[in-house]
């Protein structure tokens, strides 16, 4: 077991305690902090992803500038697919784009992969190592280099920097 991966779950888990009991009492937090350590020794030999986790300044700044990111890529495709559906008479051309991620990490993908199914308009069909099938609800390029620039672009200069 690495104690890199214990922190992090151990962290992530007293976060998660806090939060749900809404409360800074010292029963709480020491029983929360007891639970979060001997839940993370007690599994952490399962969490794999996490091994690729970067505990830097710079990463940790990328993941709060991701959450802006992604939650502007939220609203723009979420006012993008109201608007077809209000006037349906804007066009649009549905179809499956094959896009190549550079991420090498494991979990830096499966954080790509659920934020473009997140964002409406686009969903992850099929995945294999560096390539995802993406159903787009208007294709506006079928060249790999320029569908990955416009549908995961923007997500993947911050996770590469986040996970590798």
């Amino acid at each position: 077991m690495k104690i890199k991966t214990i922190l992090i779950m151990s962290v992530i888990l007293f976060i998660g305690w806090l939060i749900m009991n809404n409360s800074l009492q010292p029963g709480i937090v020491i029983s929360g902090a007891i639970l979060s350590v001997g839940i993370s020794m007690i599994f952490c030999r399962y969490c794999r992803l996490i091994n690729d986790v970067r505990l830097t300044p710079k990463a940790l700044a990328y993941s709060f500038a991701y959450i802006f990111v992604f939650s502007w890529a939220l609203i723009k495709a979420n006012l993008d697919v109201a608007s077809r559906v209000i006037r349906p008479s804007l066009p649009i051309k549905p179809g499956i784009v094959q896009v190549r991620t550079k991420l090498k990490s494991k979990i830096g993908r499966l954080i790509l992969a659920n934020s473009v199914t997140l964002t409406p308009g686009t969903l992850i069909v099929e995945y294999h190592d560096d390539l995802m099938f993406i159903h787009w609800i208007d294709v506006k390029s079928e060249d790999v280099e320029k569908a990955s620039q416009e549908i995961i672009g923007q997500f993947e200069k911050y996770l590469e920097v986040m996970y590798g």
